[in-house]
């Protein structure tokens, strides 16, 4: 048997070589590497998020006042469908969303209540004109708008002409100085709002005020312009008509 020597181990300087080069980078802008944002659109972005936890928030203050008004009322979403698409898909945070909204639906009848948050600031109120800090936002016509959207949406969906009261209400805890209110348009502040839905009376029953809410709850309603809702709703149930309705005592 032939025995061969140990072959020695090749030496650490040359087993790695620090001269050797190293594998290149990969040239920025590849998809590996995250794009940053600009100094510029961070801060706008930063501020739109801002932006949309203040509207949020008040939002969420004109709601707390609707829990007094029982089970026979009902709140929905009234989403944005006004926008085009490039705003939807907007990543950039330049878009900006300075209103929230909601419908209102009980017995007195169907509310677009649009909330504007004026914080510390002075608001003036002289018909169809608001003004807050000099500024005089288009309250007033963006809360007729909204009225008219839902009453055309839900009105398509059904097959029924269905009316929609705008509501402008301010949240903040600034003065209101009011000089004279707008026509066709409720105004109203946070703490005032669920009195003033129920101020209407009843003028629908707590049935109908559900059939209507479980109608805006449906996305079809919204983002289809009633076209499939109103194929596939059906107001009374089980093949009913309106002459199998039972008469209600007077």
């Amino acid at each position: 048997m032939t025995v061969f020597p140990a072959r020695r181990a090749m030496p650490i300087a040359r087993a790695v070589n620090p001269t050797s080069p190293r594998p290149a980078a990969a040239p920025p802008g590849t998809a590996l590497e995250p794009v940053r944002p600009t100094p510029a659109q961070w801060a706008r972005r930063r501020r739109a998020e801002r932006d949309a936890r203040r509207v949020e928030a008040a939002g969420a203050r004109a709601l707390t006042q609707l829990d007094h008004l029982g089970p026979s009322w009902h709140v929905a979403e009234l989403p944005r469908t006004d926008l085009p698409d490039s705003q939807f898909l907007d990543l950039t945070g330049d878009t900006r969303d300075e209103r929230a909204a909601f419908l209102a639906i009980g017995p007195s009848g169907l509310f677009a209540v649009t909330v504007a948050d004026h914080g510390r600031s002075r608001v003036m109120v002289a018909g169809d004109v608001v003004q807050i800090n000099g500024k005089r936002p288009a309250y007033v016509a963006e809360a007729r708008r909204e009225a008219r959207r839902a009453s055309k949406a839900i009105s398509t969906a059904i097959g029924q002409n269905v009316p929609v009261a705008p509501v402008l209400t301010f949240v903040g805890s600034g003065d209101i100085s009011v000089y004279g209110l707008p026509k066709e348009c409720l105004v109203a502040t946070h703490r005032e709002l669920d009195r003033l839905l129920v101020a209407g009376g009843s003028r629908i029953s707590p049935a109908t005020a559900e059939k209507l809410f479980m109608v805006a709850q449906q996305p079809s309603t919204w983002y289809t312009a009633g076209q499939l809702a109103a194929a596939n709703y059906r107001w009374y149930q089980d093949g009913q008509t309106a002459a199998d309705k039972r008469a209600g005592r007077r």
